[in-house]
C-alpha cells in the first residue's frame, strides 16, 4: 500500500513572474502533477473514463516560505493524510534541497455523474482504495 509518493522536477522560465520567482499558481500545478503521477504509481489514472469516477477538489491552499526560482530543482513530497470512503486528503512539501520552499493541501472526492449529468459523490473503488494507506 501507498502513502507517500515523491518527484522531482526542475522550475521552468514560464512558471516564473516578473520578479523571476516562481509565480504562486504553479504551486497548485506542481500539486496536480505530483497526485496524477501518484495516481500512475498504483497503475491507474486519475482520468479514468472506464470507471467513470472523477476526483473534483473541494479544498486546496498553500503556505508559501522561501521563493524559488528558474531551473531551481524541487522535490514534491506527497503524503496522505486521510482517507474516507469517499474522499482523499494530501499534504505536499515542497523543498529545494534541505530548504522547505512551501506546504500544501488538497482534499478530493470521489464523484459519478448521473443521468442528468451532475456530479455525486461515490464511495472510493475497492481495487484503488486497497492500494492507498494513510501515512502519519
Amino acid at each position: 500500500m501507498a502513502g507517500q509518493f515523491k518527484i522531482t522536477r526542475k522550475v521552468e522560465f514560464s512558471e516564473t513572474d516578473a520578479a523571476g520567482l516562481v509565480h504562486y499558481s504553479n504551486f497548485f500545478r506542481y500539486m496536480e502533477a505530483c497526485e496524477h503521477a501518484f495516481f500512475r504509481s498504483l497503475g491507474t489514472s486519475i482520468v479514468d473514463k472506464s470507471s467513470g469516477i472523477g476526483w473534483p477538489r473541494v479544498h486546496a491552499s498553500c503556505d508559501y516560505r522561501k521563493p524559488l526560482y528558474f531551473e531551481d530543482e524541487l522535490v514534491i513530497a506527497l503524503r496522505v493524510t486521510k482517507k474516507t470512503s469517499k474522499s482523499l486528503s494530501y499534504e505536499f512539501i515542497f523543498t529545494k534541497g534541505d530548504i522547505e520552499a512551501a506546504r500544501g493541501k488538497l482534499t478530493v472526492c470521489c464523484i459519478r455523474r448521473n443521468e442528468a449529468g451532475e456530479m455525486k459523490s461515490t464511495d472510493i473503488p475497492a481495487a484503488i482504495a486497497e492500494k492507498i494507506d494513510i501515512e502519519n
